[in-house]
């Protein structure tokens, strides 16, 4: 048995139960057999067994009294996966969905994520099974301040630098700094993602919708097109679909349909972003009364339907595995060209390889979303020079890392002879850097 298939086989036995993890140690592993082909050193150091193996992990309760007076018990976690770059860096999510297995699939990808992004930052994941839909916001600041409670004591500038994800935005970040500065007495940028009037950065909201789209423009230009006249579908209508729907629209794309977790809307027009804004950002109402209030538009109850519309790209911006095979073959048969993900793992190794078959260009999360990051490792850099860029220079250098990432995948696709894969090329370009640091590191 080879060293990939060896760590692979040791990791399940080793961590049952933890299908997403798996999946994404799956695909990662896969893409590196020619590097490790090309570097026998990295199987005597062992260096794939540490690397899907997390420096730390931190469970913990987070009790919780909700506006009736009752107490409520949640699980917290916090997986440090790898600093040997730089401080561990990745979002905290609060979902019902979220276990430990969900944690360390994120924690892992993020490893590569950061490092794709050219800036000294590790790789780390947080989050809790809380459910924010449905609270005051009384609830959801007694939450977030009894999670940070446990979790400072953590983390730090210089040692673990969390940031907002599913279900963790302003409101949530605000929150759960200011229990952090009331704890530790100290005012440094120990979060990214925090409002302007306190220490955070332009773009952060827009970051990763704008970074996807950045990519995919890079793409289509590499290949004398552009977003001009092209159909888009856009899944999801959070922070990241929406500012990835408006700047596609900037660049001359119709995206045609979006949805949230009951179903989506289609509107052959285009979506109108004012009104889904009002919808998603203003009233925190359901997708559903897009259809109401926009003449043409239509509603269907359920997400998988919206694969089944023609489209020339893709770009799936909600959750994991929300694209599989046989939505992925409805696309192509529908005859899209790119598929960009704007989620983290939104398109399961069966749809990945369909893609693969038909030729689509398929542009991997770990590279086509490290917009946010990028631009929270902006923050951190603005944070600790007590700094303030205007939008136009962030955005700069976010469309910069996100336009150096494309070509960094597409020359370690091509280095390393699966030229096209992309999914081959980050995990590589990623995975380099990294390992260059943990072999300098010695057994650590």
């Amino acid at each position: 048995m080879n060293y990939v298939d060896r760590v692979l086989e040791e990791l399940k036995r080793k961590n049952p139960n933890e299908p997403e993890f798996h999946q994404a140690a799956t695909e990662i592993l896969n893409g590196l057999r020619p590097v490790v082909e090309r570097h026998p050193e990295y199987e005597k150091a062992a260096l794939l067994e540490r690397f899907v193996e997390p420096e730390r992990v931190i469970l913990f309760r987070v009790p919780w009294v909700d506006d009736a007076g009752a107490v409520h018990v949640n699980k917290g976690y916090r997986v440090q996966f790898n600093s040997a770059i730089g401080p561990y860096k990745g979002g905290l999510r609060f979902h019902p969905s979220v276990n430990l297995s969900i944690i360390k699939f994120l924690g892992l990808e993020q490893i590569l994520k950061n490092s794709l992004t050219g800036l000294p930052i590790g790789g780390g994941k947080g989050g809790s099974d809380f459910d924010p839909k449905g609270k005051t916001d009384n609830e959801i600041m007694k939450f977030c301040q009894s999670f940070m409670t446990e979790l400072y004591r953590h983390i730090g500038q210089d040692t673990d630098v969390p940031a907002g994800d599913i279900g963790v935005g302003g409101r949530e970040i605000g929150y759960l700094f200011g229990q952090y500065k009331r704890i530790r007495d100290e005012h440094v940028g120990v979060l990214t993602g925090r409002g302007l009037s306190y220490g955070g950065s332009l773009v952060r909201t827009e970051a990763t919708g704008y970074g996807l789209i950045y990519m995919v423009e890079e793409a289509l230009r590499c290949r004398k097109d552009s977003f001009a006249g092209k159909t888009v579908i856009v899944s999801g209508s959070g922070n990241v679909a929406i500012y990835a729907c408006e700047k596609a629209q900037s660049l001359g794309a119709k995206v045609v349909a979006m949805y949230d977790s009951n179903g989506y809307v289609y509107d052959k027009a285009g979506i109108k972003l004012d009104v889904m804004k009002q919808i998603k950002e203003k009233e925190r109402a359901r997708i559903k009364e897009y259809a109401n209030r926009v003449k043409g538009a239509e509603y269907h109850e359920g997400c998988k339907g919206i694969w089944t519309i023609p489209c020339d790209i893709a770009l799936p911006c909600a959750t994991q595995n929300e694209i599989d095979e046989k939505s992925a073959e409805a696309l192509v048969k529908n005859g899209v060209k790119y598929v960009g993900e704007g989620a983290n793992m939104p398109t399961t190794l069966e749809g990945i390889e369909v893609f693969r078959k038909a030729g689509v260009v398929f542009l991997p999360a770990k590279a086509a979303n490290a917009g946010g990051v990028a631009t929270s490792a902006l923050e951190m850099a603005q944070s600790s020079g007590r700094l303030f860029w205007s939008f136009e220079e962030v955005d700069r250098k976010l469309k910069s890392i996100m336009v150096s990432i494309y070509h960094n995948m597409d020359n370690a696709a091509r280095e390393y002879g699966v030229e096209g894969d992309y999914v081959a090329g980050a995990n590589i370009a990623g995975f380099m850097k990294v390992a260059d640091a943990m072999m300098a590191h010695g057994i650590v």
